[in-house]
């Protein structure tokens, strides 16, 4: 993991986000999610640089879309600087979903 994906899931991990279960490196065939909660389809991507206008990575958020996934993708330094707005982002894509 980078240490963006570590610092994010030190906040994800054992239900510290409003209790809901992440988990990582997540098998979504024929895709692996850094981050997912399975129970509200989401999905949630740290990237580098070498994403950064990726057809790859649309195609991927495409396929997933198409199977009922919502993907959120944060670049490493939004993490790595501003990791309370990335869990609020998180949190507020989550919605009203009740995690139990």
């Amino acid at each position: 993991m980078t240490d963006a994906e570590k610092r994010l899931w030190s906040r994800l991990r054992d239900h510290k986000l409003e209790g809901w279960p992440f988990r990582r490196q997540h098998p979504i065939p024929p895709y692996v999610a850094d981050f997912a909660v399975i129970e509200a389809r989401l999905i949630v991507e740290v990237d580098g640089g070498q994403h950064a206008e990726s057809r790859r990575d649309d195609a991927r958020d495409r396929y997933l879309a198409a199977k009922g996934w919502r993907v959120l993708r944060f670049w490493n330094n939004d993490v790595l600087a501003n990791i309370e707005g990335v869990l609020a982002t998180i949190s507020t894509a989550l919605g009203q979903h009740d995690p139990r």
